[in-house]
């Protein structure tokens, strides 16, 4: 097929971080002739870039091979070739496994490997299967070409760290994505004044564990994740930062003292706690107590009073009694979460939690649960009820879900919806909040309310 004509279709899995390295591929592909496709029938390659986190993870990346078997089969029919590569951290835990147990797939590239893509591709194409699963993380980010220029949406993610040393004993990330790797800041700032120029107004900094970030600064010292905020926020057209996902054990002082003195960066923090249990904690080895983490939250919003907390939680882990349970509800209550994310224990080979004794049952961990998810639900309502009647930023980036309507993101990271005109599209503007729906916020322009300088909701 002559370069430029081919199609490539490729379905993203899991975090943020996959987004990321979705459209790294994606931009490495495109030397070669790629464009992307929404139709993977019409697909000459397919890539799925899988999630090891979440429960049955491999089965489900199987389950969706046959669903590509089937097109790769109706084409075959029509005289079309299709090309099957698998990439992520299903990849990497998979390797050998993947390409004995599905016939179809032509190549298994681990999340570390990414960059060789357009080089595996291009061997595959006569009839090689390949394997790549090394960790060679230091040359992927030097081998992959600049940001593509063009017009881009209002926010974009930017990975600035890899990898995680924390070793929890629920958690396969150490084990697929390898150990902590932080990025140059002059590389970071090279690709965010790359995006700004494309009209990125909003850049949110990716990372297992974002606040452990150490690298190389501009001036040849360690930076640490504040330092570089710093620097970007010098960056004229950006007009928001964030960062995802932290652990409490990297808030360091500066980090926290930022949010309240730095503009540009958003009051919203992601910063998982997994069980309010000292017990459990001590068995997931998250190294903090629960105390602990109440007196960091205590200390983060004592920087910035208004500030949005999201969280991870865990639930049925190995050993967890009634007692320990209604531990994380008590805790989870109290700090008055505005969005959170729950989920059933699912023991990961290779981990230690996998082989612990007094496993939970599915009944029991659906039944924990759900009463946690109520909780938390009424907890995230709460939070979005208090922004009503008050005057907030959005920054637009894009039509709404009805004519004639525009959709935009509070500092909070919460949706927002409003009649307006598209040229406010990459621009903030302050927006009358006069609804809180299910999921998203409702606002008009100009509405004659007060200007109310946000505060954290009552809880």
């Amino acid at each position: 097929m002559n370069k430029g004509h081919k199609k490539l279709h490729i379905k993203t899995f899991g975090c943020q971080m996959n987004v990321y390295d979705s459209e790294r591929m994606v931009e490495a592909l495109a030397p070669a002739g790629y464009d992307v496709t929404e139709a993977m029938d019409d697909a000459d390659l397919v890539i799925l870039n899988t999630c090891h986190i979440r429960e049955k993870a491999a089965e489900k990346v199987y389950s969706e091979l046959g669903r590509v078997r089937r097109s790769k089969e109706a084409r075959k029919v029509r005289g079309s070739g299709t090309m099957v590569a698998v990439a992520g951290c299903v990849a990497q835990a998979e390797g050998e496994e993947m390409i004995a147990r599905a016939p179809i797939v032509d190549i298994v590239v681990g999340p570390q490997s990414l960059h060789r893509i357009a080089d595996l591709v291009a061997k595959a194409e006569s009839g090689e299967r390949l394997v790549e699963t090394e960790f060679p993380v230091d040359e992927k980010f030097a081998a992959l070409p600049q940001r593509a220029s063009g017009k881009r949406p209002v926010s974009a993610f930017v990975t600035v760290q890899e990898g995680c040393d924390k070793f929890c004993t629920f958690c396969v990330v150490p084990y697929t994505r390898g150990a902590e790797y932080s990025r140059s800041a002059s590389e970071i700032i090279a690709e965010v004044e790359r995006l700004a120029s494309t009209g990125v107004r909003e850049v949110t900094l990716l990372g297992q564990n974002v606040n452990a970030y150490h690298g190389v600064g501009e001036d040849g010292t360690t930076w640490s994740l504040a330092r570089l905020l710093r620097r970007l926020a010098e960056v004229p057209a950006i007009a928001r930062m964030r960062f995802t996902t932290s652990h409490p054990r990297d808030m360091d002082d500066d980090l926290i003292a930022l949010f309240g003195n730095e503009e540009k960066l958003m009051p919203y923090l992601h910063l998982p706690f997994q069980a309010g249990s000292d017990r459990i904690l001590a068995a997931m080895n998250r190294k903090h107590t629960a105390d602990e983490y109440e007196r960091l939250i205590e200390r983060i919003r004592a920087a910035r009073p208004d500030i949005a907390l999201s969280t991870d939680i865990i639930v049925g882990f190995p050993g967890e009694t009634d007692a320990d349970f209604q531990d994380t509800l008590v805790l989870a209550k109290r700090l008055g979460f505005a969005q959170a994310f729950s989920f059933k224990y699912s023991a990961r080979p290779g981990t230690p939690g996998a082989s612990l004794d007094r496993q939970i049952s599915e009944m029991v961990k659906k039944e924990r649960l759900s009463i946690l998810q109520t909780q938390l639900e009424k907890s995230r309502r709460e939070f979005d009820r208090a922004m009503v009647g008050r005057r907030i930023p959005v920054l637009f980036e894009g039509k709404g879900r009805k004519p004639g309507q525009i959709a935009g993101r509070s500092p909070y990271l919460q949706p927002v919806y409003l009649d307006g005109s598209e040229r406010l599209i990459g621009h903030i503007a302050e927006v009358d909040i006069l609804a809180a729906g299910p999921n998203s916020l409702t606002g008009v322009m100009n509405a004659g309310l007060e200007w109310h300088e946000p505060i954290r909701a009552a809880i």
